[in-house]
């Protein structure tokens, strides 16, 4: 049985142990994130560590892999094409050792300090593997329509690639200063890529133009809660598999008594996020 890493708040491997903080995001792309509510091209991963990350990815996409209890979801197809797997989960950090320890990647964490203007906590994780030649999409959405369980909206995404990601295998594509918009209503996220367009203003149709945010594998992108983005299928020969760490400012608080993810203990409403699920990446706790 595999251990639960979520007990470890720290990391357990040497993978991130050489990196450095410094100088991660540039003057000019914290301006752009400021200013379009995305930047993309932060190099956060090295050859070694991508390799570490990809080689435990695509052990987890055997539906029989040790510690599939713990995933918080777990969506895939593999019963309908194992071999051509379109796959979207949620808890990798308590699973792996590779994905448990790039949470407190030091390049990642100063990145996310510095956007969320200061210390940082862990609020989830996903995994998005699109395989070959695959039709599957990611609808315009914004995040914290998602997310309203937890206030203030103090969030921050980052997605890495494990691939370089393009317009050929659907690479993220993002509505510039669209973090200015208020929060839209829930769309679905699966198919329909123009779902959004229902409820968007006349003003708001007029602004829609997405750009692609075409990575190389160990570069990532970060966007804020209220950034329009999407991604389409992937048309390449080869996968596109990429990590989402999702964080907040430390501080943000539970707006329900109820769990904020499946299988986690509940942090009553009004409290601030902590404890076992949702640890200070900062420092060690």
């Amino acid at each position: 049985m595999a251990e639960d890493l979520s007990h470890r708040h720290g990391p357990i491997t040497e993978l991130f142990s050489g990196d450095r903080a410094t100088d991660v995001l540039t003057g000019d792309q914290t301006a752009q994130y400021e200013r379009e509510g995305y930047v993309g091209g932060v190099r956060l991963l090295d050859d070694e560590q991508v390799d570490a990350l990809r080689r435990e990815v695509d052990g987890l996409l055997d539906p029989d892999h040790d510690g599939r209890d713990l995933w918080y979801e777990h969506h895939s197809n593999e019963a309908d094409n194992p071999d051509q797997v379109l796959f979207h989960a949620l808890g990798a950090w308590r699973l792996r050792p590779a994905l448990h320890d790039i949470l407190w990647s030091p390049r990642f964490v100063a990145a996310a300090e510095r956007l969320l203007g200061g210390p940082v906590r862990f609020w989830h994780d996903q995994l998005f593997c699109k395989p070959a030649g695959h039709g599957g999409v990611v609808a315009w959405h914004q995040d914290y329509s998602y997310w309203t369980r937890t206030v203030p909206m103090q969030h921050l995404t980052c997605w890495i690639g494990l691939d370089d990601s393009t317009i050929h295998n659907g690479c993220v594509h993002y509505v510039p200063a669209s973090h200015r918009w208020p929060l839209l209503p829930r769309t679905d996220l699966a198919n329909d890529m123009d779902a959004i367009l229902q409820v968007l203003t006349p003003e708001q149709r007029e602004a829609f133009d997405p750009v692609p945010c075409e990575v190389r594998a160990g570069e990532a992108s970060f966007h804020h809660p209220l950034t329009v983005h999407g991604s389409y299928q992937n048309r390449s020969p080869h996968p596109r598999r990429a990590i989402v760490l999702n964080v907040v400012r430390d501080g943000v608080r539970s707006d329900q008594d109820e769990p904020l993810l499946e299988g986690v203990d509940p942090v009553p409403k009004g409290e601030p996020l902590g404890g076992r699920f949702f640890p200070l990446l900062s420092r060690a706790e």
